[in-house]
C-alpha cells in the first residue's frame, strides 16, 4: 500500500508597516537674523484632506505613508512662503526644513530655477520650488506676484533684455499651467542692468542669470 503525503505551501504575504516622519522647522528672517511669530498651515498635498493651522514661529508634526505635505506660512510685513516637504527627503525619519520670509517690498530669489544654456527652457529639476510658489498662490487667493528676470552683462544688451523676457514668460506659462490665473502673474525683464554681483568671474555672472519673484498684491 502506497502512502502519498501532501505538503501544502502557505505564502505568507509580507507586512509593511508605515513608520511615522516627523518635519520639524522654524519660519525666520534671515536678513535680520530672528524668528517670527506667524500663521502656519500645514496640509497634505496636493489634497489638503489633512490640515491644521496654528501661530507659531516654529512648527512640528508627523506624517505618515508617501504623501507629500505643503507648509505655509505668513507673517505682518512679509510675503507669505510656501514649502512642499516629500517623505523621501527624511534622514533618520526626521525632515528638517525653515521657511524664510522676505520684507514686503523685497524680492525672493529662485535659486533652485535652472534654464538651458543660453535658452528659456526650463530643467525639470526646477519644477519642485515653482509647485511651491504655485501651493502657496493657492493658499492666498488674493496674491499678485511679479516674476523680474535678469541675465548677466555679457552680450548684447537687447538681446540679454529678450532672454530674460522670454524665460519670465516660460516660468509664468508654467505656473498658469497649474491653474493659476495669468492675470495673478506679471512679468518684467531687465535683462544684464541690475547685476547683485559685480565680481568678473563666472560665479558672479552665474549669480546675475536669475529670476526673482516679487508680491504686488496680498
Amino acid at each position: 500500500m502506497k502512502v502519498r503525503f501532501c505538503i501544502a505551501l502557505f505564502i505568507i504575504p509580507a507586512i509593511t508597516f508605515s513608520q511615522e516622519i516627523t518635519v520639524k522647522g522654524n519660519v525666520v528672517d534671515p536678513i535680520r537674523g530672528k524668528q517670527l511669530k506667524s500663521k502656519i498651515v500645514y496640509k497634505s498635498y496636493p489634497t489638503g484632506s489633512i490640515s491644521k493651522t496654528f501661530n507659531d514661529s516654529t512648527f512640528t508634526f508627523g506624517i505618515f505613508g508617501s504623501s507629500k505635505y505643503q507648509v505655509t506660512a505668513e507673517a505682518d510685513g512679509y510675503m507669505p512662503r510656501t514649502i512642499i516637504v516629500d517623505p523621501k527627503e527624511a534622514v533618520n525619519k526626521v525632515i528638517n526644513r525653515d521657511i524664510e520670509l522676505t520684507s514686503l517690498g523685497g524680492t525672493i530669489v529662485l535659486n533652485h530655477l535652472i534654464f538651458t544654456m543660453g535658452r528659456a527652457t526650463i530643467n525639470p529639476k526646477s519644477f519642485d520650488e515653482l509647485d511651491e510658489v504655485v501651493a502657496m498662490m493657492k493658499e492666498n487667493t488674493k496674491v499678485v506676484i511679479q516674476l523680474e528676470g535678469h541675465t548677466d552683462n555679457q552680450g548684447n544688451a537687447d538681446a540679454n533684455i529678450k532672454l530674460s523676457q522670454q524665460r519670465v514668460d516660460a516660468v509664468q506659462k508654467y505656473i498658469t499651467s497649474k491653474g493659476i490665473s495669468k492675470s495673478r502673474v506679471k512679468t518684467k525683464a531687465f535683462g544684464g542692468s541690475q547685476p547683485i554681483a559685480t565680481e568678473n568671474t563666472e560665479e558672479a555672472r552665474a549669480k546675475n542669470r536669475r529670476v526673482e519673484m516679487r508680491v504686488l498684491k496680498e
